[in-house]
């Protein structure tokens, strides 16, 4: 029970850091604050041990970054069904991975915006203000972040997990551990981003089937379909206007 609850308490840390580096960089460049930073060198000063160590979870959270941001967001369902539509399109390489990963994560920024608005008016102000204690701070950051992921959450991926950390029934979202919602959480993206991924696919399979059978009904079996049908893809995506309906539809998974 303590190691759970160890693990519960070190995964709100990773996820309050990531959250407070958003919001710091958000804060810094909307206000055009630079603020002077200074390293200084030296021997063994009083408090130097505990600065390091300081200095090292720092720079391990910034590495784990990119984990947490896949864990506790919207990010993974995004760019699965980016990723699958880049796919039905036939266009290899176009978009290119760094604008799918731009768009997925400004989308990120956009969707989060509301917990992250949470997190500063309910924790990270009044702990700068020096309202509220470190352990204060940490869960009522985690409260909005938690909700949120109730939220997308599904009650068989939440089930499976919570019998596998023997957990055998819970009351409200408060007896849920985060090591035991986070993991739900990311299963049932991943599972979201495949289901729009195929429904994606589906009248771009039609336009290659019909492709397909005009070239074997001209004799023209040699030919690559994909070859023919990928402008034909590209128009019929420009036409309904594809970028606004799948982008729509995506956050909408989220709001709606």
């Amino acid at each position: 029970m303590k190691n759970k609850k160890n693990l519960a308490r070190l995964t709100s840390f990773l996820a309050i850091t990531f959250f407070g580096i958003i919001f710091t960089s958000y804060t810094v460049f909307a206000n055009n604050i630079l603020p002077d930073i200074s390293i200084n060198v030296g021997g063994n000063t009083e408090g130097g041990v505990a600065s390091s160590i300081q200095l090292i979870v720092l720079f391990t959270v910034l590495t784990l970054a990119p984990s947490i941001i896949i864990m506790l967001t919207s990010f993974t369902r995004i760019i699965i069904s980016l990723h699958f539509l880049r796919n039905a399109l036939g266009t290899q390489q176009v978009p290119p991975n760094q604008v799918l990963i731009g768009i997925a994560l400004f989308l990120t920024i956009f969707i989060m915006s509301p917990t992250i608005k949470q997190i500063n008016e309910n924790a990270f102000t009044p702990y700068s203000q020096g309202e509220i204690s470190q352990q204060q701070f940490i869960d009522e950051s985690m409260k909005p972040i938690r909700e949120f992921m109730f939220t997308q959450v599904s009650d068989k991926d939440l089930k499976l997990f919570t019998e596998l950390s023997g957990i055998e029934s819970y009351d409200n979202i408060e007896d849920v551990p985060s090591s035991v919602l986070i993991p739900s959480f990311i299963l049932g993206e991943i599972t979201k981003g495949f289901i729009i991924g195929f429904i994606i696919y589906i009248p771009f399979i039609v336009i290659d089937m019909v492709v397909s059978s005009v070239l074997m009904a001209m004799g023209m079996m040699m030919l690559p379909p994909a070859l023919i049908s990928a402008p034909f893809k590209i128009i019929f995506f420009i036409m309904i206007d594809g970028w606004n309906l799948i982008i729509g539809s995506i956050v909408k998974t989220f709001t709606g």
